[in-house]
């Protein structure tokens, strides 16, 4: 479940990658980029790294202030003459994706707040029109534009509310398929396209608030638990002078189908949308014709588990759609063949070409070049823990590996729209994150830096952690790391500390820098004495083909906790474990996995220490869960069969829970289902639990040293490190 990288943002030993890469935008030319330096807007134009100031932070410093605004994002209208500010960001659930709008004329430096007369902090994905004559923004969940020569703001819808959501989404559309902005303009610049969610035919989940106000009061969550059905989705296009939304006649049940992308087919009063039926084993590509609301299916596709969607391949960025030959045929993604491949389909489905071919998944589509014939790609195909950069025909074709072959590790690349430069990141567990800018295909670094020598040089000084695999008596071969202690004696017996996670969601094993340190415990487990382990089991979304990721299909908690325990079993055989200390912890998805091991195999397991687990499975989202899981209408004993809360009774070992009241994501509601369970077992235990904390546990004065020094005493005590 998606928890898990709400946990890893929390915590700056989650190393984003592509941090530098993801904040830069290109000019649309591809030959430099933007980005924001001490509140001036420059642009870095290559190969020469030319830096010019674009628009002076002075520029940005509203009339009667004393500082420039605070810029959180910015973007260029298309022809990058206009400049849209992006500041006073405020939450919405799990990102800053409500606040304030300026819109800068970059030539005569006049700067304008948008959305006058509307509460502070309330806009949400401003956008120019393809003509940059308006913007359109959400606020309040509708739909308005703005004049930008007169300022004039229409309302184009007003029934939305809290439950009645225009423009945007409800919680679960975006925790589990990434969506957040939903409108998009009309290629002429007179209509907009948007998603309606009806939100008020699911139910609320009440969190309680008991600290703030001497009365308590609730926080409602428009939240489908699973089995429960989702909120009907439609999606409409507004004319923006007539203000009179005509709505497109998908078929189906809405209540029985998701539409995660719409986008307008380019050049054309057109639109295409996904749809995906509830239990998300069948995908529908459709074309949609605003005048009429017409829809027409073009691609249909099956999966005895399930699809993924864009985000899963795309950074968590569901939108766009990738078009070829003039917008005559796209790029499609499909594990059909058994792994993650590119396919060139035409605009009218009637045909298709397989681009990447070979036993290998696809990781991340990182640009399209179609001057050149080419398509940019992460993948992996000899070791699931790394990441590169590869090109294929895309025609069809072998792969080529574009990233040095002495840069052994993760890499990212933010691309140019025209391919020739990218801006390279790259690490590993021996090395901290960098960045260069190359240029393509030679990949050749345009600020002098030789990574390739760097990586040399790291490999010869060493690292505490090494990367292991273990085959399990179900002859699964699983990888995993490990961080010996400090001043290791393979004579003696150590402690072992299993990091867990363990579902489709996300992995733990990575090249990557900070893998081996645990960003909770207060200290250094190396020097305290204690081997350190992650191990990344069947079902994880490693690139390791169809069949290792669905094999857990309708077996979270089974299939995976099996897996675990089978390589923690083989792993107990080396000489220098000590089997009496054996200590598992996680959060999230983690935390029920550490539930798992803990009460199903306690033979085990002595220690666990489990954080904003779901101990049952029927508490949680139905996207997520229904996705993995199939209808608990159709097999609830599956859903019970993986849920902690079922093992309770075999808990032999010492258990830390902690979870924050507040949470939204995994509801309270589970530790207080565990908390009776542990009590009619009378089994003993230790509770954690945060006031109106959320998923992550950080909001508030000294609340993450507070878990740190929480987690850390019971661990040392409970599972005491050092050598025997």
């Amino acid at each position: 479940m998606h928890p898990i990288r709400y946990f890893l943002l929390i915590f700056a030993l989650a190393v984003s990658l592509g941090s530098m890469a993801q904040e830069v935008k290109w000019n649309k030319a591809g030959n430099a980029f933007f980005l924001e330096n001490d509140g001036n807007i420059v642009s870095i134009e290559l190969p020469g790294r030319q830096s010019t100031t674009l628009v002076p932070a002075s520029a940005l410093t509203p009339a009667g202030a004393s500082a420039p605004l605070s810029v959180k994002s910015f973007r260029f209208s298309d022809d990058e003459k206009q400049l849209l500010i992006y500041t006073n960001a405020k939450r919405v659930w799990r990102y800053d994706t409500r606040g304030d709008y300026w819109h800068l004329d970059v030539a005569t430096r006049k700067l304008r707040q948008l959305g006058k007369g509307l509460p502070a902090s309330s806009l949400m994905f401003a956008k120019f029109s393809p003509d940059g004559k308006r913007v359109a923004y959400v606020s309040r969940h509708n739909l308005y534009t703005e004049d930008l020569a007169t300022g004039k703001i229409d309302q184009l819808t007003k029934d939305g509310d809290r439950r009645l959501i225009n423009g945007t989404f409800d919680w679960v559309y975006e925790e589990e398929f990434g969506c957040r902005d939903g409108f998009r303009w009309g290629p002429d610049s007179k209509s907009i396209a948007y998603w309606q969610i009806d939100a008020r035919q699911i139910r609320d989940f009440h969190m309680i608030n008991n600290t703030d106000s001497i009365y308590s009061f609730t926080i409602p969550v428009e939240y489908p638990k699973v089995g429960e059905s989702p909120s009907p989705c439609k999606v409409g296009v507004v004319s923006l002078s007539t203000k009179k939304t005509i709505w497109m006649n998908v078929p189906g049940d809405p209540r029985q189908h998701y539409i995660p992308r719409m986008e307008w087919v380019p050049g054309k009063q057109q639109l295409i949308i996904q749809q995906l039926n509830r239990k998300q084993n069948q995908s529908k590509v459709m074309l949609l014709q605003p005048a009429t609301g017409a829809a027409s299916t073009i691609l249909t596709e099956t999966d005895d588990a399930w699809i993924d969607v864009k985000s899963y391949w795309d950074d968590g960025n569901i939108m766009g759609w990738d078009w070829l030959e003039q917008n005559k045929a796209f790029v499609w993604v499909s594990e059909k063949d058994g792994w993650r491949h590119l396919y060139r389909v035409s605009a009218d489905g009637s045909k298709e070409t397989l681009i990447t071919q070979g036993n290998y998944d696809v990781i991340n589509i990182s640009r399209i070049d179609e001057t050149n014939g080419k398509v940019y790609f992460l993948a992996s195909p000899e070791n699931a823990t790394q990441q590169y950069l590869y090109s294929a025909p895309l025609a069809g074709g072998t792969p080529t590996r574009i990233t040095p072959a002495g840069q052994p590790g993760t890499h990212d690349y933010n691309i140019a729209p025209a391919g020739q430069f990218a801006l390279h990141s790259y690490n590993s567990h021996l090395l901290t994150p960098d960045q260069e800018i190359v240029s393509l295909p030679d990949h050749k670094s345009l600020n002098g830096k030789d990574f390739t020598a760097r990586a040399k040089t790291a490999a010869s000084t060493g690292s505490p952690l090494r990367f292991f695999q273990v085959t399990t008596a179900d002859g699964v071969t699983m990888d995993g790391w490990m961080s010996l202690p400090a001043k290791f004696d393979s004579t003696k017996k150590y402690p072992v500390v299993f990091y867990v996670y363990g579902e489709p969601a996300s992995c733990t094993v990575k090249d990557s820098y900070g893998n081996g340190q645990n960003p909770v415990y207060d200290g250094s487990m190396p020097d305290d004495g204690y081997i350190y382990i992650s191990l990344d089991n069947r079902g994880t979304p490693a690139p390791k083909g169809r069949t290792w990721r669905k094999s857990i299909y309708r077996k979270v908690g089974i299939l995976n906790a099996r897996d675990q325990a089978m390589a923690a079993t083989e792993i107990l055989k080396w000489p220098y474990v000590d089997k009496d200390r054996i200590a598992v912890w996680g959060w999230s998805g983690g935390g029920s996995m550490t539930l798992n091991l803990l009460c199903q195999y306690p033979e085990i397991y002595k220690t666990g220490i489990a954080v904003a687990a779901v101990a049952n499975q029927l508490t949680y989202d139905n996207i997520y869960q229904e996705r993995y899981m199939g209808l608990p209408q159709e097999d609830r004993a599956a859903f019970i069969a993986g849920s902690p809360i079922t093992y309770v009774k075999n808990l032999r070992g010492k258990l830390l829970y902690i979870h924050g009241t507040g949470d939204d994501n995994v509801h309270y509601q589970n530790a207080e289902m565990l908390i009776n369970e542990l009590i009619k077992y009378k089994k003993t235990f230790r509770l954690m639990s945060y006031p109106n904390r959320s998923h992550g546990i950080y909001e508030g004065e000294g609340t993450s040293e507070h878990l740190s020094a929480t987690y850390t005493e019971f661990l040392r005590e409970n599972c005491p490190p050092g050598a025997r």
